[in-house]
């Protein structure tokens, strides 16, 4: 899901953030972008994103500068709240006034790209060969790929060692795991298990490694397969393995519960991990979601920003917005986002780079390899899908009808 999720700052990151950033962002300079038209033509751009808070603005801030710098031009950035990006770009473009850079969390970009407002990177010479697949996915609208994207994130399950281990439970790897587990890891105020099923996307977002892996799909949701992945989380209701209170948690109230030590294991993201760290006795270890049955795959979806260049008309600015989008997806620069924001690079090639210096970041890096793009099936229809599907996960938690009957309603209504 898009890192914009978590919006808490966290002071001690900054100082932690100089190092990286100051030996990374030196890898602006060349390229294969258009240069612009004419010397000098082009003082400035604009982008417009949602890094309003800390530390992503600052990390941004200085990254941009950099690659401003870089392409010749000064970066005047507008930073709005991620609620309110779409419909500030879709007012943008009736008035012929979009910004030279346009980030976008990744599921948005299809309905964007169909208004015609987004230029092809190929237009630039600007290529997202080498990516994962899924992350190319989540970038491309009709066959044409529209943005690049320098790092992603998805969701794990992370557990507390010292509860596990005193439990003498082995982390879960298959459903029937998770739930023995869960229920043997709840006592007094400890539940075994937490998630975050309110009704919005993040509901959406944390149940698809649960339904893709056991082979649901978001064209038709009232299956048996899609019904079978949201028993899973009825069970950890029903059993108390899991709060009453998920169906109101975020992702930051999840993590919240699984600092307090009263969550033995959360299902969440890696933009968690400086919350979790800060936290000196807390041992914590990460696994992916478990699969349905042993052996089985885990599909989980991808999350985070791609970069595009909308359509101005204004080629001499288009080139030079090409080289800055191109200098934030240099390898260098992937790394350097990877570590300050704690997500992954979505270049293939640097993930053992990756790896071998954010080692904790690992379960994640192999996740992103054959992760899922949220709009690779249903494109510009994709919200109307999420919308069912947390929907459906209400009625199921909350509601009091069984899973196919809360997938049937929401699919049919």
């Amino acid at each position: 899901m898009s890192t914009r999720l978590h919006t808490r700052s966290v002071r001690w990151v900054m100082v932690a953030l100089a190092a990286p950033l100051a030996l990374a962002l030196a890898a602006c300079g060349g390229g294969t972008a258009s240069a612009p038209a004419a010397s000098g033509e082009v003082k400035s751009i604009q982008i417009l994103d949602y890094y309003g808070t800390e530390p992503d603005n600052t990390i941004y801030k200085e990254a941009l500068d950099t690659c401003g710098q870089a392409s010749g031009v000064t970066i005047k950035r507008e930073a709005v709240p991620g609620s309110d990006l779409i419909s500030k770009v879709l007012q943008k473009s009736s008035s012929k006034t979009l910004p030279d850079v346009l980030v976008l969390d990744n599921p948005d970009l299809q309905q964007i790209a169909a208004t015609g407002a987004l230029a092809p990177i190929e237009d630039f010479g600007l290529s997202a060969d080498g990516a994962a697949q899924g992350v190319i996915d989540a970038s491309t609208y009709e066959g044409v790929v529209y943005g690049l994207q320098p790092i992603t994130n998805t969701v794990a399950l992370f557990y507390n060692k010292d509860i596990l281990q005193a439990a003498g439970i082995t982390p879960p790897t298959t459903w029937d795991e998770l739930k023995t587990a869960a229920a043997a890891l709840t006592k007094g105020s400890q539940y075994g298990v937490a998630f975050s099923a309110p009704a919005d996307y993040e509901s959406t977002w944390q149940f698809l490694p649960f339904m893709w892996s056991n082979g649901g799909d978001e064209k038709n949701i009232a299956t048996e397969k899609t019904a079978d992945a949201l028993q899973l989380w009825v069970d950890l209701l029903s059993s108390k393995s899991a709060s009453d209170s998920v169906v109101n948690w975020t992702q930051a109230d999840v993590n919240a519960q699984f600092i307090a030590g009263k969550a033995a294991m959360m299902v969440n993201g890696p933009w968690q991990i400086p919350l979790l760290n800060a936290e000196e006795d807390l041992q914590y270890g990460v696994i992916p979601i478990p699969a349905p049955s042993a052996g089985e795959n885990v599909v989980a979806p991808l999350g985070g920003e791609t970069w595009t260049i909308p359509n101005t008309g204004d080629k001499a600015r288009q080139a030079v917005a090409a080289k800055v989008v191109e200098c934030i997806n240099s390898d260098k620069n992937q790394l350097m986002l990877a570590s300050a924001r704690q997500t992954v690079p979505t270049k293939t090639s640097l993930q053992e780079e990756f790896i071998a210096a954010n080692p904790t970041m690992k379960t994640f890096s192999d996740l992103v390899q054959t992760a899922r793009a949220r709009t690779g099936q249903l494109g510009t229809n994709w919200p109307k899908a999420a919308t069912k599907i947390y929907t459906a996960i209400q009625s199921a938690l909350v509601g009091g009808q069984t899973p196919m009957e809360a997938l049937q309603q929401a699919q049919n209504g």
